[in-house]
């Protein structure tokens, strides 16, 4: 899931992903695990189970999930570090240049800032 993007313009099959993607990341959702069915993470989201069902297409689209029929989806081995490394060239492209420019706009250094607390 990618934090910190404007989340009021974003379909809300995205903001699941994201969500999901952030759970992978973080070893919720280790590799090799079972992911909820779509009926209990719409459930627990709140969500349509459709919507949750886009979510989990665009995994499954992306090759991060498969699906083992009449059993479940299954994140697949490598799955954080590829979502790792996207979220890391989409915060880099998209994020960092606006924290950079305010950051110079605020007269901060960036080497000064590790030892704020």
């Amino acid at each position: 899931m990618t934090p910190n993007r404007p989340s009021s313009t974003r379909p809300v099959y995205l903001k699941l992903r994201d969500q999901i993607a952030a759970a992978i990341i973080d070893g919720i959702y280790a590799e090799g695990a079972m992911l909820p069915s779509v009926r209990a993470l719409a459930a627990e989201q709140g969500a349509n189970p459709l919507t949750v069902a886009k979510a989990y297409q665009q995994f499954q689209n992306d090759g991060l999930v498969e699906v083992q029929r009449g059993v479940g989806m299954y994140v697949v081995r490598g799955a954080a570090e590829r979502l790792r490394s996207a979220e890391r060239e989409t915060f880099l492209r998209e994020e960092w240049p606006d924290i950079v420019n305010r950051m110079q706009r605020l007269g901060l250094d960036p080497a000064n800032l590790a030892h704020t607390s």
